[in-house]
Formats: C-alpha cells, sequence, structure tokens
C-alpha cells in the first residue's frame, strides 16, 4: 500500500475475503507476507507449521481434482468439524453469518443448487491466485499445536491485509485432505488443518461487500480485580 496502516485499522479492515481478481501476487510481496507470518508466537518456539503455497497450474489441477473428490463424496478430513456441534450464542453466529453471506450474493435461503453452487466456489479457492495450505504434525492432544497454527494464520491474515491483499481462513478445505497429500506428494504424518485462499480482492464483487459485526467485548471478556 502507498503509506503504512495503522495496527487498528488493519485489524478491523481485515475480513474474509470471498471474491478475488485473477492477477498473481509477486513473488517478492508474497515472501515478505510470509516472512511476516514467520514471526508468529508457537509454544516453546516449535514453530510446528508447514505452509503449501499452491499457484499457476498447479493450483489449478488442485481445484478439479478437490472438485471431484467433492462429486465422488470422497471427504477425508484430518480434524472433525460441524457446525451443529456448537450451541447457543455459538450456533447463532455461524447461522448469522452464512444467512449474511447468501443475502450478499443474491442467493435464497430455499434456493439449494445455488447454495451448493455458492458453497463450492471454496474449493475454486473463491478464483484467488494462490492458496496456503496449513499443515501440522501430530503431538499430544493436538490442541496446542492447532492453536500455533492459528497464530500463524491470524499473522499471515493481518499482513495481507497490510500489504493491500486479502485471504480466507478455509475449513473445508480440510475435508479434502488425502486428495490434497497426494496431489502434491505430502506425507501422510502432516495434517491438514485448514487452507487460506488469497490475493488481491476484488472490492467490487457483492460477497465482499458486507461486514459482520463483532461480539461487544461484554460478551467475551471478564475482567477480574
Amino acid at each position: 500500500m502507498s503509506e503504512p496502516m495503522l495496527f487498528r485499522d488493519v485489524v478491523r479492515e481485515r475480513h474474509s475475503v470471498r471474491s478475488f481478481l485473477p492477477q498473481p501476487v509477486p513473488e517478492a510481496l508474497l515472501r515478505s507476507v510470509l516472512e511476516d507470518a514467520q514471526r508468529s508466537p508457537s509454544n516453546c518456539n516449535t514453530q510446528p507449521w508447514q505452509t503449501h503455497i499452491v499457484s499457476g497450474a498447479t493450483r489449478d489441477a488442485l481445484s478439479k481434482a478437490i472438485l471431484a473428490a467433492d462429486d465422488a463424496g470422497q471427504l477425508t478430513p484430518d480434524f472433525s468439524f460441524d457446525t451443529h456441534d456448537f450451541q447457543g450464542i455459538y450456533h447463532d453466529r455461524a447461522k448469522a453469518q452464512g444467512a449474511a453471506y447468501y443475502q450478499a450474493i443474491g442467493v435464497k435461503r430455499e434456493a439449494y443448487e445455488q447454495r451448493r453452487d455458492a458453497s463450492r466456489r471454496n474449493l475454486e479457492f473463491f478464483g484467488a491466485p494462490h492458496v496456503a495450505l496449513l499443515f501440522m504434525p501430530e503431538a499430544g492432544d493436538n490442541v496446542r499445536v492447532a492453536g500455533d497454527i492459528g497464530m500463524y494464520a491470524q499473522t499471515l491474515l493481518l499482513s495481507l491485509t497490510a500489504h493491500g491483499l486479502g485471504g480466507i481462513p478455509q475449513t473445508m478445505l480440510g475435508f479434502y485432505a488425502d486428495t490434497i497429500r497426494e496431489m502434491l506428494g505430502i506425507s501422510p504424518a502432516m495434517k491438514l488443518l485448514f487452507g487460506i485462499s488469497l490475493g488481491y480482492p476484488d472490492r467490487e464483487h457483492p460477497a465482499n461487500q458486507y461486514r459482520i459485526e463483532k461480539a461487544p467485548l461484554e460478551e467475551s471478556v471478564i475482567f477480574h480485580q
């Protein structure tokens, strides 16, 4: 960007981008973002992230393979995830996010085919020219390692924003772990937590026109004195 952004502005500007321009990010800029992410904290400085950046023809082939796996019902997640596991306010927030997204792109609740097509845009990386796939080794119950990957991902997402780029963390990509490992020649010992599609946001697309409200501090923070 032409001028540096204040940290609070970076945090507030960051959002999940669901439509990208096809223009690739220059390698030097991409490396700068990844260098920022490399400074993330981790338990005992283990730095357990292994990030695979997929671009160009390999990116296209990977998307095609994931779409084929989805058509065949070949879901192979390393870690479970189901929004129905969340209860109360957490489930309500997830529903509100989905409703806001579909409303923004003009897809009605009863339009099941359109909703499925919109969901499968995840597997096309929302048109992004690059996708970062975040793998991790197994250790204990994996909670600490997954937390480290989350901190790495947040640093990556904030750096993307600060550089005038955008990204979206996608749990859905983790549902096709075996397909992705096979395509990229990755050891089965490395587990896929999620992916981040990234690039230059298509700021005019309806998918990028809405914002989700965050809960007030009173719902999340308890002060003890």
